[in-house]
């Protein structure tokens, strides 16, 4: 596969992103998250807030438990706040019951996530259908195929994860997050099982694809150099933002 060539007719119309109405992908305001421990009350995030243009490649820094996987459950809706207002395309999440976030998800965003999250008992091709057939699709597989084959899979759609390397487990994962056009994709700590060369070639490919596709793109890092790629950077330190 040559990079540099443009995207096949099949595979670009699998990626293409949402509409959206609003002039922002994401409002954060003052968030905030807490949790009851034995011990006491625990502050994972304190008033928290930004915005994020459409379009734009914004990453996530800290030291470990700094609380950047939480902020980025709660900004995709995979965890409801204790306090503040999280709004996604015009959406308010953090108003949303789980079914309400779960609609939202299904039809605007993309994971990509460290550890694969591929389902052993499907093959490649299965897995990127999965999203597809859950949405309702009249036809999961061709999009499938085509976003398989612009990842450099295309000759291992029947293969099982069992039987795919790392890396390449890992462009199965973004040929699922990419295969529903999402508006915003969330990638927490893509590369953080991958060796540094096959890490390299994912970042390269996930950088490749959003540009394509024109998605949004909040991705969760330890790695600066990798973070100097995005457009911009939010740093947390304790639960609380230090640098936008």
């Amino acid at each position: 596969m040559n990079r540099a060539d443009p995207l096949p007719a099949q595979a670009d119309a699998a990626i293409l992103p949402h509409a959206a109405a609003s002039a922002h992908a994401l409002e954060v305001s003052n968030l905030g998250k807490r949790v009851a421990l034995p011990s006491g009350e625990l502050t994972i995030l304190a008033d928290v807030g930004f915005t994020i243009a459409r379009g734009d490649a914004v990453a996530i820094v800290g030291a470990s438990g700094s609380g950047k996987s939480t902020l980025l459950a709660l900004m995709a809706g995979l965890d409801a706040p204790s306090s503040g207002r999280i709004v996604l395309e015009g959406e308010p999440m953090s108003a949303l019951d789980e079914d309400g976030r779960a609609r939202v998800r299904a039809e605007r965003v993309g994971f990509v996530f460290q550890s694969f999250q591929l389902l052993p008992s499907l093959t490649a091709l299965e897995n990127v259908m999965l999203p597809l057939e859950l949405r309702g699709d009249a036809d999961a597989e061709t999009p499938a195929r085509a976003i398989l084959a612009r990842v450099g899979l295309g000759e291992r759609l029947g293969h099982y994860p069992r039987q795919l390397s790392g890396g390449e487990q890992q462009r199965v994962a973004l040929a699922r997050a990419f295969v529903t056009r999402p508006s915003l994709l969330f990638a927490d700590e893509p590369t953080g099982n991958l060796d540094t060369r096959t890490g390299q070639a994912i970042i390269e490919l996930l950088f490749e694809l959003n540009a394509a596709a024109g998605t949004t793109l909040v991705l969760v890092t330890h790695d600066e150099h990798l973070a100097q790629r995005c457009h911009r950077m939010l740093r947390l330190d304790g639960g609380r933002l230090v640098q936008s």
